[in-house]
């Protein structure tokens, strides 16, 4: 028998190498993404090297006896992410060897680092009195000795089990920890092609979705963990900065339509592994397979899932076409990189519309093209009418193949606010939204502009602070301004702002809700600032641009309010330019004649802008005295608030 490896704090063998100290096994130097009990299970293999360690050894060294896991799973899930990290190939194993139903050997030759590594000792080394018994004694005296040794062995093992069984049975297995909130971090791309990184983020986030269902959990947004794609952070780092207290991981491998999926959950804080669990299947199952792994992690979370949550999980795991789902999966990855880009979005809407066409009955496609649509009009590059339009027809399809989409509704709430002014219907798709997907981030973030357009600050910062738990990114960040915004606290929006520029300056909407923050403090020389740099990084968008003209005009240059209005006029007649911005910039001059004429046009064509602006914006105070401002506030249903009010 080998003699473990005590002094070693390195283990070497091929390219890899085990730093039992760090916990961590690297590749070419490289930290590959396995911890826990995966970890623990490999050193204790390459602690004695070429012999057999025994399933009750794993179960005693790495899995103690108050730990609550299905050990059969937990062991089988360690061994496939050891050999998954080191490309152990299932028809020749080069570094593991299993012997079935007894446990395992680790068969590669092992350097030990920073310390002795004891040396076996040879057949010819071994004590004269051993080598007389096993080769030199009588017969009769070898078969007594070995009857001797069974019946000692016997013992031992009868003993040792007794003494394992009375604590067992008067000390039950604790349950597993309550989990509150959890990460899933980016899933590894295991698949050998890097084109396949689209698919694997798909994965990640329609977990994510899956999972910010259950209500008990509090959910991070994909926005939040994709950062930590790549990471060489520890789970301890990762979940003190997400505020989260346990994490899934895991990787996804592709082979034409078929995908495995490992995942792991654990306790963050402690960077301890709870569970773990391989999955196979066909790409038209996949579904299917996300909807047991959220649900396989609630139980492990011991999460409270209602009936109505867990039919809602079995609801999405239909079977889908699977060139529907890779076209769907390429259509998020657009929809969620490049959302503020007219082109990205464009190729999303593209790719929703192949899925739809390859699985007409595949309701996330019908969510995603209307999701495409709307952020499609909120960065002019269609009309409202037409993206309007079709976003409704698209919604209203996703719900009625499975009414169970949160984010459907959550697009249907902000259709019903922003284009229809329908404020009853908006309300009641925000909580249907939220009650579907507690963990929906953007549900949170858009109901929190809506509460704030009402001016129910209480409310408004409540649904806030829950989006920014979820989302703790710029893009929460920016809902912050939307609500301050909204909330007409200029002050807020110009301190949260500021903290905005200084750690994102490249983001132009950093750059404009400052302005705004300054114009609407009288600071209109530090607002144009902004706004010229809002301009220059967005190159020229429409709504930095008349937010410009209005503050010359503010400070008497009307000259370039006048110059910039031209060229506004100018580029409508060759693309979108949204006529209540032009109304702001008449405002701004003084000639409210001209201002109400542009606001009757955006009324005409149902902008947008309408109803984000008209409570909020104070480019159009001058106006709100004015007899036809009470009747414009009546016919969009929006009741008037006075700057005093705000």
């Amino acid at each position: 028998m080998s003699t473990p490896v005590q002094t070693a704090t390195i283990l070497r063998f091929d390219r890899f190498e085990l730093d039992l100290r760090a916990g961590e096994l690297r590749k070419n130097g490289v930290k590959l993404r396995i911890q826990g009990q995966p970890i623990q299970v490999l050193a204790a293999l390459m602690n004695r090297r070429g012999e057999l360690v025994t399933r009750d050894e794993l179960r005693a060294q790495v899995w103690p006896e108050d730990t609550f896991v299905d050990f059969d799973h937990s062991l089988h899930n360690a061994i496939a992410r050891i050999r998954e990290a080191l490309g152990d190939s299932a028809g020749t194993r080069r570094y593991i060897e299993t012997l079935p139903r007894r446990g395992y050997r680790f068969i590669a030759p092992v350097e030990g680092i920073a310390g002795d590594l004891p040396v076996v000792p040879e057949q010819s080394q071994l004590p004269e009195r051993q080598k007389e018994i096993e080769h030199g004694a009588p017969a009769a005296l070898r078969s007594r000795f070995r009857a001797a040794a069974v019946v000692t062995l016997l013992t031992v093992v009868v003993l040792g089990f007794a003494l394992w069984l009375v604590p067992t049975l008067s000390h039950p297995k604790s349950a597993g920890p309550v989990l509150h909130s959890i990460a899933v971090l980016p899933l590894d791309n295991l698949s050998g092609d890097s084109s396949q990184d689209f698919f694997v983020d798909g994965m990640t986030e329609e977990l994510i979705t899956d999972l910010a269902k259950v209500s008990a959990l509090r959910v991070t947004s994909r926005t939040s963990v994709m950062r930590y794609k790549g990471t060489k952070k520890s789970l301890p780092e990762i979940a003190q900065e997400l505020h989260v207290d346990g994490v899934v991981e895991g990787s996804v491998t592709r082979s034409g339509n078929r995908v495995r999926v490992t995942a792991q959950l654990l306790d963050a804080l402690k960077d301890e592994h709870l569970w773990a669990e391989t999955y196979d299947r066909d790409l038209g199952d996949i579904l299917s397979l996300q909807s047991e792994v959220a649900q396989a992690i609630a139980r492990q979370v011991r999460a409270q899932v209602t009936p109505e949550q867990e039919a809602r999980l079995r609801v999405a795991a239909r079977p889908v076409n699977p060139e529907a789902f890779e076209a769907y999966l390429r259509g998020r990855y657009y929809l969620t990189t490049e959302f503020s880009r007219g082109q990205e979005l464009q190729k999303a809407r593209g790719y929703f519309e192949q899925a739809i066409a390859k699985d007409p009955n595949f309701a996330l496609a019908y969510s995603g093209l209307a999701d495409s649509y709307v952020y499609l009009a909120f960065f002019r590059q269609l009309p409202p009418e037409v993206a309007y339009r079709s976003a409704k027809e698209a919604v209203h399809k996703a719900l009625e193949l499975d009414d169970s989409i949160g984010e459907a509704h959550d697009t249907l709430a902000m259709l019903s606010w922003r284009y229809d002014w329908d404020l009853p219907s908006a309300e009641r798709e925000f909580d249907q939204a939220i009650a579907l997907a507690p963990s929906y981030s953007c549900a949170h973030e858009d109901h929190s502009e809506y509460l704030g357009m009402y001016g129910r600050r209480a409310e408004a910062l409540a649904e806030l602070k829950k989006s920014i738990e979820m989302d703790p990114t710029p893009s929460s960040a920016l809902t912050e301004a939307g609500t301050y915004y909204q909330l007409r606290d200029y002050e807020g929006l110009v301190e949260a702002r500021r903290r905005g520029v200084t750690s994102n300056p490249g983001e132009w909407l950093e750059h404009y809700y400052l302005g705004i923050g300054y114009e609407g403090t009288g600071k209109r020389l530090e607002a144009i600032s902004e706004y010229q740099q809002a301009i220059e990084i967005s190159g020229g968008d429409q709504d930095a641009t008349a937010a410009l003209a209005h503050a010359y005009a503010g400070i008497g240059k009307k000259s370039e309010a006048v110059r910039i209005l031209h060229g506004l006029q100018q580029r409508s007649t060759r693309a979108y330019v949204s006529p209540y911005l032009i109304a702001t910039i008449y405002a701004g001059l003084g000639e409210k004649d001209k201002a109400f004429e542009f606001l009757e046009k955006a009324y005409a064509e149902r902008s947008l802008d309408l109803t984000w602006h008209w409570k909020a914006d104070a480019r159009i105070d001058n106006l709100r005295e004015d007899p036809r401002f009470q009747v414009f506030s009546r016919r969009l249903a929006v009741p008037n608030r006075t700057p005093s009010q705000g």
